[in-house]
Formats: structure tokens, C-alpha cells, sequence
């Protein structure tokens, strides 16, 4: 996972089994911990998904996915990324449509993985398809809080 350092900024790449362990991190640019927990994606359901999504005072990038799509296991690292480094300005929610079949309804999610950017409680955004994380953070840039 990574781990964003809030002394210098620095991204760091800490293994999740160490982080187990118990053991804590350091900046490997100016050697001050990092946090124990990066910021790991909400997971939201159809019962959830008003309040955790359009309910949030944050910009939020929804991950609709499902465990049998290739292209979506792809990217998950890089929305797992996302999720660490911008912590604090846009939250991240993974939605599983398989089983959560009246939000993909909702909003019409034909293809997966579809990659939606709430604001405000709506729909201001929407990525199809896999796409490389610089691509993704570029999108978001737009709608993030304290820019």
C-alpha cells in the first residue's frame, strides 16, 4: 500500500504484512512515521450509498465493480492509491453491482468498471473502462476540496 507522508508530502510504499505485524512505518525521505492506517475505500451498498455517498461533504469517486471482472481487479490497486493519497480531500467507495443491483440501476451502469464522481450529491463525472491512475487523479483534480 502507499502512504502518503504528512511532514514532506512524500508518497512511501509500505507492505500491508508489516503494517500487520505491527510494526511502524517510516518516511523514506525525511524519516518521520507515517500513519499506521492509510485510507482504505468505503464500501457501500444500495442501503448505504445515499448517505455514504450523497450525503458526503466531500467529492466522492465510486468504484462500481464486480469480482469476476478482469479489468476491474486491474485498477483496483490504483483505487486503493487514490483513496491513501487523497484522503482528506475525496473520499473513495467501492460498489460491488453484482450485489448491489438497484444503485448500478440507478445510475445506469452498463459496463464495468465504471468510475463515478459525485459532488454535491450528484453525478458530476464518469469514467468507463480501465484507465491508468494519472488518468483517474487528472479527472478528479477538478472537483477536489483544498486544491
Amino acid at each position: 500500500m502507499t502512504i502518503r507522508c504528512a511532514s514532506c508530502g512524500a508518497t512511501n510504499r509500505v507492505p500491508r504484512d508489516k503494517l500487520a505485524q505491527g510494526l511502524q512505518a517510516k518516511c523514506g525521505s525525511c524519516k518521520q512515521p507515517l500513519p499506521a492506517v492509510a485510507a482504505a475505500p468505503l464500501i457501500v451498498t444500495d442501503a448505504t450509498f445515499a448517505a455514504e455517498v450523497e450525503g458526503s461533504p466531500l467529492p466522492v469517486l465510486v468504484d462500481a465493480w464486480a469480482a469476476w471482472c478482469g479489468p476491474c481487479r486491474m485498477i483496483a490497486p490504483a483505487i486503493d492509491e487514490l483513496a491513501s493519497e487523497l484522503a482528506g480531500r475525496v473520499r473513495v467507495a467501492k460498489l460491488n453491482v453484482d450485489e448491489n443491483p438497484a444503485t448500478a440501476g440507478r445510475f445506469d451502469i452498463r459496463s464495468i468498471p465504471t468510475l463515478l464522481v459525485m459532488a454535491g450529491g450528484r453525478e458530476v463525472d464518469r469514467i468507463v473502462g480501465a484507465q491508468p491512475k494519472d488518468a483517474i487523479r487528472a479527472r478528479l483534480e477538478r472537483f477536489v476540496a483544498g486544491k
